[in-house]
């Protein structure tokens, strides 16, 4: 059986990432890049699928933190006849790819074992493995991984083991480096200086910022979680560092999200931004214009690491998923899929850029134009909306509310920078959206917006309505929207993007079922909060906050029945919305509400 989603912990170096188990196995991790093949895919299939496992021999009890303001995990495991802390770090090198794991003795006298299989390729090829003075080398194809090991190592049954003993004050090292197979041995590095030299680099990042109200901790964990899962030669953040875990225990619903989605990027900027990591806001919006330039019916809901479209998904049949959770996806099917609330994204972005300060660039502005000029023509049609349904395309309400976004932030911008614009054919635009939204989109025997026009159907996504400033929160039809979404979409207290029963109207084209998804889950405390029900709000965010695994990670989904995380993890989108909440709730209620009717999103307005 896998371990848990929740046991597992993150360690990153804006390159790529590994998942560590509370076990000391990393049994996710891809080099060099978040999205390249995997050379330890145990967590889709078994330990002969790749990994690297440090820990006692003995049956031991294990417990883990990360040192304060870093990403270096410590896991303390306790024997009868000890204890050792496990210490695992990626050093933050723009030129070099290393894990770094020290074990550490802390009492007694405690019997170890490494094992180390590497399988390239999502757990595919067996590498050769060869002896080079004091590097054990692993070549296939392009890949190479070196491991240097303070204690000596032996092939066992197509792996690489040691067996050792740590006693009070040692401090054991190893290291694996990534390489293409083309290129010559890298050079030792001190093991404990990388490690000292990491810890202050992310303690220095952590320092800079610059929320200042409750929760803090957990805000930081996250800004860090979304700093590792940052591809730092572009910028991008990618939406989570792995691919095919499961939204439904045993179900198909299992999706690679190693790629960066327009849709995030709100979000993203709006949590970097009210931190003060504004160099990293302006890399990820210079990546956004980089990845969206070109002809505007070619814009994609999803992009790869440096703005790459062509991420064609196909299935790993020979990986078994987790948990027997087939099939294993690699790319994304989703860039082929029309989603017209992406345009939406990408004007708030741009205006949400602006206004903390970014002077308007001619190139960007012209970007813009054109995407409007095309939504134009377009933004009546049928799409496949937020939650990327493999399903028909409908008229989706978000989607178009999404629409009235783009020209409204448009029309924003040009009235405040004096930007050339065709500002009277874009205010018609922007009337005619909200109308047909406010006719088509609205149910007025339920009181509540629906998921598409003519349908009976909710969605969590019409929680963001007040957010981005469609309708005020005091308008009786938002308050109606999110009633109706508590009475119906509502789970033990957490919140359904949909009901995936719907599946059997063929709302989304798959098996119904999965878990409760957790950025709805902070939208709806957001909610409750910009409708004047603030003690709600809190109450439900602080609940949210107690889901975070040991370590302070959440996934996208969470299943209230058996308290395990579901989907891939940790989940950028879900750390977003839950600095964003904690912004929004440590606000004052008028503040917010103005922020709302003046058509910002409430934490941005706030700089």
């Amino acid at each position: 059986m896998p371990l848990a989603i929740g046991d597992y912990a993150l360690i990153g170096d804006c390159h790529t990432a590994a998942l560590v188990g509370c076990d000391g196995s990393i049994d996710w991790l891809c080099f060099p890049r978040f999205d390249s093949g995997a050379c330890f895919a145990a967590l889709l299939g078994d330990p002969n699928h790749g990994r690297w496992l440090i820990g006692p021999v003995q049956d031991a009890r294990s417990s883990r933190r990360y040192r304060e303001g870093t990403l270096i995990l410590e896991t303390d495991f306790e024997t009868d006849e000890g204890a050792v802390r496990l210490i695992d770090c990626m050093p933050l090198s723009p030129d070099r790819w290393d894990v770094v794991r020290i074990v550490q003795g802390l009492r007694g006298r405690v019997a170890m074992r490494m094992e180390l299989a590497i399988r390239f390729d999502y757990g595919s090829i067996v590498p050769w493995v060869r002896r080079v003075d004091d590097v054990l080398e692993a070549i296939a194809g392009p890949d190479r991984l070196e491991l240097r090991a303070d204690v000596p190592v032996h092939g066992e049954n197509m792996k690489t083991v040691s067996e050792f003993t740590v006693e009070e004050g040692d401090r054991i090292g190893f290291s694996l480096n990534y390489r293409a197979s083309n290129e010559p041995t890298v050079p030792p590095f001190d093991k404990e200086e990388a490690l000292a030299q990491t810890e202050t680099e992310w303690r220095e990042w952590s320092a800079r910022c610059r929320y200042a109200g409750p929760w803090k901790e957990h805000v930081v964990r996250s800004l860090i979680t979304l700093k590792a899962l940052t591809y730092g030669p572009s910028g991008g953040i990618v939406a989570a560092p792995t691919t095919s875990l499961p939204e439904l225990p045993g179900g198909v619903r299992n999706w690679d999200y190693r790629y960066c989605w327009l849709r995030d990027a709100t979000f993203t900027l709006n949590a970097l931004l009210l931190a003060g990591y504004h160099d990293e806001a302006k890399a990820w919006g210079e990546w956004l214009l980089r990845a969206i330039a070109g002809r505007p019916q070619d814009l994609q809901t999803l992009y790869g690491v440096m703005g790459e479209r062509r991420l064609d998904e196909y299935e790993v049949n020979w990986l078994p998923g987790y948990g027997n959770a087939a099939p294993v996806r690699v790319g994304n099917a989703a860039t082929k899929q029309f989603q017209l609330d992406i345009y939406g994204e990408v004007m708030d972005t741009a205006h949400l850029s602006r206004a903390a300060g970014r002077k308007p660039q001619e190139v960007g502005w012209n970007i813009q134009i054109a995407l409007l000029q095309f939504l134009e023509e377009h933004w009546q049609d049928p799409d496949e909306g937020i939650w990327e349904i493999r399903g028909p395309r409908r008229q989706f309400t978000h989607s178009k509310i999404m629409c009235w976004v783009a020209f409204d932030r448009a029309i924003k911008d040009a009235e405040t920078y004096g930007l050339k614009a065709p500002l009277n054919r874009w205010r018609e635009i922007r009337d005619a959206i909200h109308d047909q939204v406010c006719s088509q989109g609205y149910d007025a025997a339920q009181g509540s917006f629906v998921q598409s026009y003519g349908s009976p159907h909710l969605d969590a996504s019409l929680l963001l309505i007040p957010q981005v400033g469609f309708l005020p929160p005091t308008d009786a039809r938002v308050r109606g929207t999110v009633e109706a979404i508590e009475r119906s979409l509502v789970v033990d207290g957490l919140v359904l993007r949909y009901s995936s029963h719907a599946s059997e109207a063929g709302v989304d084209g798959l098996p119904p079922g999965e878990g409760t998804f957790l950025p709805c889950s902070f939208w709806l405390a957001d909610a409750l909060a910009l409708i004047g029900r603030r003690e709600e709000a809190q109450a439900l965010f602080e609940r949210l906050l107690t889901l975070t695994n040991d370590v302070g990670l959440l996934a996208e989904e969470y299943d209230p029945r058996t308290g395990q995380m579901l989907g891939n993890f940790p989940q950028a989108l879900t750390h977003m919305a839950l600095i964003n909440t904690a912004r929004l709730l440590s606000i004052s209620e008028a503040h917010a509400k103005s922020a709302t009717e003046e058509g910002e999103r409430p934490a941005a307005a706030l700089k």
